[in-house]
């Protein structure tokens, strides 16, 4: 079984540097998923209410009978449950669905800065952590400007910021921001989904160097900028593939060569993407 390296987060507790990532899969995908993500040794899992998979991804923790202690169940508060008790509202259901007595990591989903209920959602969270039902507190899709106003009317800072990363993404102004912060930096969508990355000949060749895939000379590349990727699989090689990135390294140039692409997003633009 692989032995996955951690960050310590902002508030004392540790976090995987790698996880499993069960967007788009439904309930029973889900299951069998983390079930076998967990046997080869991931610590991280992370879903979301908009997934639609809580359920699954709870049976799979149980069904894989690692302690429960020692696993991280991430999920996230949709954009439709903004608010103060809206928020605690959502989180309970969500819990119901995950079967979990707590939940380790909670993340609202995406700022929808036009609805502006996040700094209530956030004040609501931090409830929760105290209460005991969360251990750890984030955001997803959160720029500066919106983590900045968390800290100005809250005093409480994210421990995690998920984001869209990935080498045609690199967020580094933002990835400098979360490292002045003491945020970690999560990646959603860290292989460039429904991109051509993966059949890039400059990656290949890196790859080949390495003796590895190019989906885990990517996956190193998060790791080497100190990102914590999330990528989804439910295939059982595939999972142990992403999750074995520990044990080589990128030199400066291999480093450079993945990132040298020209930079685009592939998903939503935070100030004004709306999901609910």
């Amino acid at each position: 079984m692989i032995s996955i390296p951690t960050y310590t987060l902002n508030d004392g507790t540790t976090i995987p540097a790698l996880g499993l990532g069960t967007w788009p899969m439904d309930d029973a995908e889900a299951e069998r998923a983390v079930a076998t993500a967990l046997e080869a040794g991931y610590r991280l899992v992370d879903t979301a209410t908009n997934y639609r998979n809580e359920t699954g991804v709870g049976l799979g923790v149980t069904r894989a009978g690692v302690p429960r202690e020692e696993v991280v169940v991430a999920t996230k508060l949709p954009g439709r449950h903004h608010g103060y008790e809206e928020t605690l509202a959502s989180f309970e259901e969500s819990r119901a669905r995950l079967g979990l007595e707590y939940v380790d990591l909670y993340l609202i989903h995406w700022p929808l800065p036009r609805v502006d209920k996040y700094v209530d959602s956030w004040k609501a969270m931090i409830r929760l952590r105290e209460d005991g039902l969360v251990k750890s507190i984030g955001v997803s899709n959160f720029t500066v400007a919106h983590i900045e106003r968390l800290e100005k009317e809250t005093g409480v800072l994210p421990s995690v910021n998920q984001i869209e990363l990935h080498p045609f993404f690199p967020q580094d102004e933002l990835r400098a921001y979360h490292a002045e912060k003491g945020i970690v930096t999560e990646s959603w969508s860290p292989l460039g989904r429904g991109s051509d990355l993966l059949e890039d000949p400059a990656i290949a060749r890196i790859a080949e160097a390495h003796g590895v895939t190019p989906g885990q000379v990517v996956l190193r590349w998060h790791v080497q900028l100190g990102a914590l990727p999330i990528p989804k699989s439910g295939d059982p090689e595939r999972q142990r593939a992403n999750l074995d990135v520990f044990a080589f390294e990128l030199d400066a140039d291999q480093l450079a060569a993945v990132s040298d692409r020209a930079h685009r997003r592939l998903g939503g633009d935070p100030d004004v993407h709306e999901e609910f």
